[in-house]
């Protein structure tokens, strides 16, 4: 790090904290290194003087026996704190929290300077190749600063909620080893100054995902959704390498700075830029979760649900919108790959929210509704929105984490219930839970205001990210170079009111779910069970405490980029922002269709909201808390809600037409017919039978009589003279 090297041209931050970039991915790194090595030494063990003697039978391991697949105990016993956990809380937290003061110092000194290019730290020359030459090198521009700041401030609550929700974990130094990991290559991907370096931050918040969804990995379902999550996603991340390769095989850089330049020499919509953006965009239905890749992300709910808020909040899932956002030059000049994104965001909304109608798993609802909400992100970016794609971005990470640390808040109490009385009951369920409103009040509010914000009512944060999508996607389907492109076919015009519309039956069924949630959850009676209830409580305030700094940005986020409509407060603050980084590409993606009539405007919000409150008004009048039983005595489902609930069978049809037949042919053709027919069977036993062959011949030929060797000898003699002798 010391050989860094400051942008030649001499860069208003140059003189400012921001030079010292490269700490924002090491602080984590370095909290990984103590936590790990913290953890690795508390398993080390060494063997007794007297192997005769007893053994301790009250060890790490043992403290960490018998809890369920979510990774809270019901034995008999309270299990002892890990031996560094005094250690751990405070380093795991401690190092993201001086990355946020860090970042934070860096926003403020951009704020104050004239910040027209990219800040470019290089740290060291990487792949000096011919012209192949690739940097390690960081650049902070306003897109990069809006993802720090995202990822390290939630991701610093994420990690003081963990410190009470893991703490009787065995392996709670492991635990925070992971989460600071995680960060480090989540920040090492927005931060990267080309896309060699994001794909090094891609690949390795993908490794992390694996190791946080199989953490507890005892339980053959968790190590199952751990690996499902990393293989799926190399499938994405097979896309994102051929777009590297035809990116430099056909431009000549990979580096950003340069990028907007270099393009230029491909024709505008033309093939190969197509190619690219959707070989891009392949690794973002990986990573972020779209149609046809998104089977790994509910299934990521076997990590600890701490875990689930960082994946689906602040870190890993949003990097397909990011790559989308800082590629935005790119796929400006592809319309068909646009429409492509766009297309495939819109359906992957409205799929994921129709499943979420019947899941009962509260995490799992939640879950759904990532996909569908990553779906509404995608359709921004996709019809060039790459601001308002990033503000719902930033809003949803704001009531996402409130809704997943709620719901950990809510497992937390139900499981310490569960194990005061011994019972096993499913504490994920929503069968099992109701009237919680009267026991954990301040969990009650807070959601509330994360479901009025997910939903689109106003004031609250979602309402003003989403409306700015649907309108931008109703803009652009009227004038600009997507209206007159087509997919397909298809008009793109068609294309995009198409998307429009799903949109609002999105917008309308998330309502729905979002209030069904609730209701099952916080109303209505009380399913836990008799002797539970007196031990249902509020969580701690160490995992209260980061709820409530999540309510205030869930409430409030929206102000950040108020529409003009809305002369409350400043106008357009990310939008002017974000200008330098995706102003262009907006520019051109717009055309001349960038406003709509103020009159058509407000009755495109009027259109939202009403679908948001009609939403929330069905559920409301349909769903009945008070008819519904626990999880043990609830009837099978049957008909379409039977489906719904085992999420269309997608996942048993990728099993029986891709899963079963690659396996049936590893086994049969690769390991019986290659493995151990040829390379064991011909290869190998047929050397070695080859050899025992020749052996036993050898061996018949060895009478051990001396008569018989002398006689042979005077034949062989005697046929050799005659051979030499024959011819004269």
């Amino acid at each position: 790090m010391m050989n860094a090297q400051l942008p030649e041209t001499g860069h208003p931050l140059a003189d400012t904290v921001a030079r010292f970039v490269w700490l924002l991915p090491l602080l984590p790194l370095l909290g990984f290194v103590i936590n790990g090595t913290l953890a690795l030494s508390a398993v080390a063990t060494i063997g007794p003087d007297d192997p005769s003697a007893g053994h301790d039978h009250h060890d790490a391991h043992d403290r960490g026996a018998g809890h369920d697949d979510h990774g809270h105990g019901h034995d008999d016993h309270h299990p002892v704190r890990h031996k560094y956990a005094g250690i751990v809380s405070l380093v795991g937290p401690g190092v993201l929290l001086a990355t946020f003061g860090l970042a934070v110092a860096m926003f403020l000194a951009m704020r104050g300077v004239n910040m027209e290019e990219p800040f470019v730290l290089q740290l060291f020359r990487w792949m000096p190749v011919g012209d192949l030459k690739i940097n390690a090198a960081f650049q902070l521009d306003q897109l990069s600063m809006v993802m720090v700041l995202i990822i390290t401030g939630i991701g610093s609550l994420i990690h003081i909620f963990s410190v009470g929700y893991m703490q009787d974990d065995a392996g709670y130094p492991r635990y925070f080893a992971y989460l600071n990991l995680f960060v480090f290559f989540m920040l090492l991907l927005v931060l990267g100054a080309n896309y060699p370096l994001m794909f090094v931050g891609w690949e390795g918040v993908g490794l992390c995902s694996y190791l946080l969804i199989g953490f507890w990995f005892s339980e053959e379902a968790n190590a199952n959704a751990g690996k499902k999550a990393f293989i799926v996603n190399r499938i994405g991340d097979f896309g994102f390498l051929i777009a590297m390769f035809m990116l430099f095989a056909h431009v000549g850089t990979l580096d950003y700075a340069h990028m907007a330049e270099a393009v230029q020499k491909l024709p505008m919509g033309g093939a190969v830029i197509t190619a690219i953006c959707l070989f891009f965009f392949l690794g973002c239905t990986g990573k972020s979760a779209q149609i046809p890749l998104y089977v790994w992300l509910p299934d990521a709910m076997a990590g600890p649900t701490p875990v689930s808020a960082l994946i689906h909040a602040a870190t890993m899932v949003t990097a397909g919108v990011y790559l989308i956002a800082r590629s935005a030059i790119l796929f400006s000049m592809a319309p068909v790959a646009s429409l492509t994104v766009a297309l495939v965001g819109g359906l992957t909304a409205l799929f994921a929210a129709t499943i979420g109608l019947k899941q009962w798993d509260i995490k799992k609802v939640l879950a759904y509704s990532t996909v569908s909400q990553l779906g509404y992100m995608f359709v921004g970016v996709g019809v060039g929105a790459y601001t308002a794609g990033v503000f719902h971005l930033m809003t949803h990470a704001f009531f996402k984490a409130l809704l997943f640390l709620g719901s950990g808040s809510v497992i937390f109490a139900m499981h310490r219930a569960y194990h005061a009385t011994h019972n096993h009951d499913d504490a994920q369920d929503m069968r099992n839970m109701g009237g919680l409103k009267k026991f954990m009040p301040v969990t009650w509010g807070l959601m509330w205001i994360a479901t009025l914000a997910i939903a689109g009512i106003p004031p609250f944060a979602g309402f003003f990210s989403k409306d700015e999508i649907l309108g931008t996607v109703f803009a652009r389907a009227n004038a600009g170079p997507l209206s007159t492109a087509t997919l397909l076919g298809v008009p793109g015009h068609v294309v995009l009111l198409t998307v429009y519309v799903i949109g609002l039956a999105s917008a309308l069924l998330t309502a729905i779910y979002m209030t069904r949630m609730m209701m099952y959850t916080f109303h209505g009676p009380n399913r836990t069970g008799e002797a539970e209830r007196s031990h249902l409580a509020e969580a701690p305030w160490i995992m209260t405490g980061p709820l409530v700094v999540l309510g205030l940005l869930s409430a409030f986020g929206g102000w950040l980029n108020l529409p003009e409509l809305l002369p409350i407060g400043p106008i357009g603050t990310l939008e002017h922002w974000l200008e330098p980084v995706v102003g262009v590409a907006t520019a051109r993606m717009a055309g001349s269709g960038e406003h709509v009539a103020v009159n058509t405007e407000w009755v495109l919000i009027g259109v939202a909201v009403a679908i948001a409150v009609i939403g929330m008004s069905v559920a409301f009048a349909r769903l009945k808390p008070s008819a519904l039983v626990q999880k043990s005595a609830s009837p099978a489902s049957e008909g379409f809600a039977k489906v719904l609930e085992h999420k269309y069978y997608v996942d048993e049809l990728y099993d029986d037409a891709i899963v079963q037949p690659v396996k049936g042919i590893s086994t049969t053709v690769l390991w019986k017919g290659v493995d151990a027919g040829i390379i064991d069977g011909l290869f190998v036993n047929g050397s070695a039978a080859f050899t025992r062959a020749l052996g036993w011949m050898g061996a018949q030929l060895q009478t051990g009589q001396v008569g018989t060797y002398a006689w042979v000898l005077v034949i062989g003699v005697l046929a050799l003279l005659g051979a030499f002798t024959s011819g004269r």
